[in-house]
């Protein structure tokens, strides 16, 4: 079953008599992602401009992405990015050596899981992805 945000009501009730939840995280983990695109700042940066469109959600500013000194922290080697969001921020770790990728995808704004986790795998084609969901302030329209 798809798994959905559910938007804060106007009466800021959730499930039942509980409120509704200020925010929700999606928390992906990407493994063996496809050939270069953990060192790929152009398509990195590509992601985190594009992924806006895909949550329905509006930019701060332009991404910020960084790239990790592979020389000095060869473990470490990758990129790291975040693009800031009126509705909160999405984030992107990469590490080269593992072909590995973490997202975290924060809105306080509802959005469908499964319609962002296709737009994750068609940017990086992960062999295996995780994933989790949380709610966040549970008690903030308390």
């Amino acid at each position: 079953m798809p798994q959905v945000c559910e938007a804060p009501s106007t009466s800021k009730a959730g499930k039942g008599n509980r409120p509704a939840p200020f925010g929700f995280q999606l928390l992906l983990d990407l493994y063996e992602c496809k050939q270069g695109a953990c060192d790929d700042l152009g398509l990195c940066y590509e992601f985190l401009e594009q992924i806006v469109e895909a949550l329905k959600v509006q930019p701060q500013s332009p991404p910020f992405i960084f790239r990790t000194d592979g020389k000095r922290f060869p473990d470490k080697a990758g990129l790291s990015g975040w693009i800031p969001l009126v509705e909160s921020g999405v984030q992107l770790h990469t590490l080269t050596v593992k072909d590995f990728i973490s997202i975290d995808v924060y809105s306080c704004q509802a959005f469908e899981v499964e319609p962002i986790m296709a737009f994750v795998r068609a940017f990086f084609a992960p062999k295996r992805m995780d994933h989790q969901f949380i709610e966040r302030g549970t008690d903030y329209y308390k």
